[in-house]
């Protein structure tokens, strides 16, 4: 497996992997960057072109998952100010006043899921996180009801059991299946100089 930052010449790729629905339902990875109207409006070529735009421009939105050359997963991470619904959240509203870095969304192709790549791409988007400066990274999994089994299109921010693996903890919850998650960084390094 490899793991790479999506920058322009990746954009194929991220295509590729999305998909002609765009993941889910032509969202691209939007539901989270723009206001809700707009996201409803730019339901599939809309949010497609939005996304490309942020890749384009850069820094890169988001890690991308290869095994053996092909394209198999995604974790969109940024910094918190770049999700708007987050802003908007009275659950995931900030814990405290430090700068953190946000994972939101996890794509992961049929063939390739269950088999801990969620876990995998949270590692390598902390690694980018911090090469970026980030000294925080927190995410908003789901945790299952005492059934223990959701749809695979309702976990899309991720198990609570995937980010404990990944060395995240706990920091605040108020909703019963929707806590924040946080993992400290130690300074890279490149952030340094």
């Amino acid at each position: 497996m490899e793991f790479h930052p999506v920058t322009i010449d990746r954009w194929r790729d991220l295509e590729t992997l999305f998909g002609p629905r765009g993941a889910c339902a032509g969202c691209w990875c939007m539901w989270w960057r723009t206001p809700r109207s707009a996201w409803t409006s730019g339901k599939g070529e809309g949010n497609k072109r939005a996304l490309h735009t942020l890749v384009r421009v850069g820094p890169p939105p988001g890690i991308l998952a290869y095994d053996g050359g092909e394209p198999v997963g995604w974790c969109a991470i940024a910094p918190r100010s770049e999700y708007s619904a987050l802003a908007r959240s009275r659950v995931l509203a900030p814990v405290d006043d430090r700068e953190v870095w946000s994972v939101t969304c996890f794509f992961v192709a049929r063939g390739h899921r269950r088999r801990g790549l969620t876990v995998r791409l949270l590692e390598a988007a902390a690694r980018h996180a911090r090469a970026s400066g980030a000294r925080v990274v927190e995410g908003y999994p789901v945790e299952p009801r005492k059934n223990g089994s959701m749809p695979d299109a309702w976990v899309y921010t991720g198990l609570v059991s995937a980010y404990e693996k990944a060395g995240f903890v706990e920091v605040a919850r108020r909703s019963d299946t929707r806590p924040i998650m946080r993992r400290s960084l130690r300074p890279s390094p490149r952030s340094r100089s």
